[in-house]
C-alpha cells in the first residue's frame, strides 16, 4: 500500500463518517488527506491531521473525531495498527506485506515510477537560458541551464504538456556589433567600439574566412551581412553543442528574427502584436509615440512600444513573443531569468494582463541568484567571463548539474570545487551515485550466488531498516509532484540523498547475498526486489536532475 492508496482509503472513511454526522458533501479530495512520515518511527509509518482539519466543520472534538476515524481504519486490510496522539493526530502503521508490496510495484513500473498526473491538462511553455548568440555561455547561464532543464523534466513527470524553449536574441544592434567585431578580426583590425573582444571572435573570423573568403573583397555593408550570418550560424552551433554536452536539451529554438519578418500583407508579428494589444484597450498614442498602459496592471510606469520615429522598442518584441506562446497553445508561460532581470518581472506580468491573460495565473517569472565557484578562472577564449565549457571540463557535467540543481534558484550559491571532486560521502553527487552503483554491485553478486527475483513475499520484509527504506521509496511520487508544483527541482536532489542514506543503512543490516554456505531463501530473493527498487528510484531521480547513474564506481 503506497501513500496514494492509503490517502484514498482514508478519504473513504472520512466521507462515510461525515455523512453519518449529517454532512454528506465536504468537497474533499485525496489531496486534502496528505500523509506525512513521522520523524519518530515509533509513531508509525504515516501520520494524518485530517481530524483536526475537519473538527470545526463537523462540529466535533478533534481527538474524538480522530478516535472514530482510527477505529474504522483499523479494520482495513494491510493496516497493522492505528493510534491517536496529541490533540488529534492519527498515526498509521502498515503491516509488512502492505508496505513491502511497493518494492515490486517500483521494479515493474521502472522509469515511470514517480511520474504522476498532478499537472495533467496544463500546457506550459518554459523559457530559460536565452543567451545572446554573440558569445559563449557563462557561469550565470550554467545555473539556469541546469535548473531549467531539471524543472522541465520534473514538470513533464508531473503530467504537464510542456515545451522547453530557448529564445534566440538574434535581432538588433548587437548582431551588427558582433559582425563588425568578427570582420575586424578577419582584417587584422582592432575591435571596433561597442564590439566583442576575446579569442573566440578570432576563431569565428577564421571560420568566416574559410567558408567565405570573398568578405575581404566586398564593400563594408555586404561584408557585414555575410559575416553576420556565418558568424551567427557558427556561434549558435557552439551554444547548442555546449548545452548538449551539459545534458541540456530544448524542444524549440525560437528566433527573434521571425517576429520582425514581413508577412505577405506587409506587416510583421510585432505590428500584429501592437494592434492586438490596442484591441484589448491598453494602447495609447501620446506625443507621436505608441504606449502600452502597463500601469493598469501594476507596472511602475507605462511602456513605449513604438517611438515617435517609428522604431519599435525591445518591449515590442517581448509583446509579440509573449503572444506567440499563447497562439501556439500554451496557457501558462514560465520565464527563468537571471539576477539582473528583476525589472522584467512587473513588465512581463503587466504585458500578460494587457494581452488579456490573468497575470496572477498565466505567467510566472522566476529570478535566479548569482552563482560563483571558488578558484574558477576567466575564460581564455572569452577573456572576461567564466565559461560553461571550462567549468564542465574542470568539474564534470554530473558534479556541476547536481550541485546547481541541489539548491533553490533564489539562493546565492558558492560551490567548492574541492568538495565536488572528492570521491567521498562529503560530495553529495558521489554519495548518491555510489548508492546507485552499489545497488548494481549487490545485484551482480546476488546473481553470482544464485539469488534471483523468482519469488516476492513482502511479508518477509520485517527489519526496521526495511520499514524505513520502504517509507522513503513511497515518498518519491509525492516529492516529484511537490517539486513540480513549487518549481523546485532541488527537492529531488535532497530526496535522493535521503534515499541513499536509508539504503546504505539497510545494506549494513540486511543481506541480499547469502553468507558463506548459507542457502538461498525467499528472504534473499525478496530483498533483491527491494535492492533493485532503490536502484530504479535513484536512477529516476538522477535522470530528473540531468545526472548520470553509473553502474560501477
Amino acid at each position: 500500500m503506497n501513500p496514494a492508496d492509503l490517502s484514498a482509503t482514508l478519504l473513504t472513511v472520512v466521507i462515510r463518517i461525515a455523512a453519518d454526522r449529517g454532512t454528506p458533501d465536504l468537497g474533499l479530495t485525496v489531496s486534502d488527506l496528505v500523509l506525512e512520515r513521522p520523524r519518530n518511527r515509533d509513531h508509525g509509518d504515516w501520520a494524518s491531521n485530517i481530524a483536526m482539519k475537519l473538527a470545526k466543520p463537523l462540529g466535533a472534538n478533534p481527538r474524538e473525531l480522530a478516535t472514530e476515524i482510527a477505529e474504522q481504519v483499523r479494520t482495513i486490510d494491510g493496516i497493522a495498527g492505528v493510534d491517536v496522539a496529541g490533540p488529534g493526530f492519527i498515526n498509521i502503521t502498515l503491516d509488512a506485506a502492505a508496505a513491502g508490496a511497493l518494492a515490486k510495484t517500483i521494479v515493474e513500473q521502472g522509469e515511470t515510477y514517480g511520474h504522476n498526473d498532478s499537472l495533467a491538462g496544463q500546457t506550459i511553455n518554459l523559457e530559460f537560458v536565452s543567451a545572446n548568440p554573440t558569445g559563449p555561455l557563462h557561469i550565470g547561464h550554467t545555473r539556469w541551464a541546469a535548473l531549467g532543464d531539471s524543472l522541465a523534466r520534473v514538470l513533464k513527470a508531473a503530467g504537464a504538456q510542456l515545451v522547453s524553449e530557448f529564445y534566440i536574441n538574434d535581432a538588433g544592434n548587437q548582431m551588427d556589433n558582433f559582425a563588425a567585431s568578427i570582420l575586424a578580426a578577419a582584417k587584422g583590425e582592432p575591435t571596433p567600439e561597442n564590439g566583442y573582444p576575446g579569442a573566440y571572435i578570432a576563431e569565428l573570423a577564421k571560420g568566416v574566412l574559410a567558408s567565405n573568403p570573398e568578405v575581404l573583397e566586398l564593400d563594408h555593408e555586404a561584408a557585414i551581412a555575410v559575416t553576420r550570418e556565418r558568424g551567427y550560424e557558427m556561434q549558435l552551433g557552439e551554444l547548442k553543442k555546449s548545452l548538449a554536452d551539459f545534458n541540456v536539451h530544448f524542444d524549440v529554438w525560437f528566433s527573434e528574427r521571425t517576429l520582425h519578418a514581413t508577412n505577405a500583407d506587409g506587416t510583421s508579428a510585432i505590428d500584429d502584436a501592437v494592434e492586438r494589444l490596442r484591441a484589448q484597450g491598453h494602447v495609447a498614442d501620446i506625443d507621436d509615440a505608441v504606449w502600452v498602459t502597463t500601469t493598469d496592471f501594476g507596472d511602475d510606469k507605462d511602456r513605449v512600444i513604438k517611438r515617435g520615429n517609428g522604431v519599435y522598442t525591445y518591449f515590442a518584441a517581448d509583446a509579440a513573443y509573449y503572444l506567440s506562446k499563447g497562439d501556439r497553445g500554451f496557457a501558462h508561460k514560465i520565464y527563468l531569468l537571471g539576477a539582473d532581470h528583476h525589472g522584467y518581472v512587473h513588465r512581463l506580468r503587466a504585458l500578460a494582463g494587457a494581452a488579456g491573460d490573468d497575470p496572477a495565473k498565466d505567467i510566472e517569472v522566476l529570478i535566479g541568484q548569482l552563482v560563483s565557484i571558488n578558484g574558477a578562472r576567466l575564460s581564455k577564449r572569452a577573456g572576461n567571463i567564466i565559461e560553461l565549457n571550462d567549468l564542465r571540463n574542470w568539474l564534470g557535467t554530473d558534479a556541476l548539474r547536481y550541485s546547481l540543481g541541489r539548491y533553490p534558484a533564489d539562493s546565492p550559491l558558492t560551490l567548492d570545487p574541492e568538495v565536488l571532486q572528492k570521491r567521498t560521502n562529503d560530495n553529495p553527487v558521489f554519495y548518491v551515485q555510489y548508492a546507485h552503483a552499489r545497488t548494481h554491485s549487490v545485484a551482480r553478486n546476488a546473481g553470482e550466488s544464485g539469488v534471483d527475483r523468482q519469488v516476492f513475499d513482502a511479508s518477509l520484509l520485517t527489519h526496521e531498516t526495511e520499514s524505513i527504506l520502504l517509507g522513503v521509496l513511497a515518498e518519491f511520487p509525492r516529492i516529484v509532484a511537490q517539486a513540480a508544483e513549487l518549481r523546485e527541482p532541488h527537492r529531488i536532489a535532497r530526496f535522493a540523498e535521503e534515499l541513499a542514506g536509508s539504503y546504505h543503512r539497510w545494506y549494513d543490516q540486511c543481506r541480499v547475498t547469502p553468507m558463506n554456505d548459507e542457502e538461498v531463501t525467499d528472504v534473499h530473493r525478496t530483498r533483491l526486489w527491494v535492492n533493485d527498487a532503490v536502484g530504479q528510484v535513484l536512477r529516476n531521480g538522477l535522470w530528473m536532475l540531468g545526472v548520470s547513474a553509473p553502474e560501477r564506481m
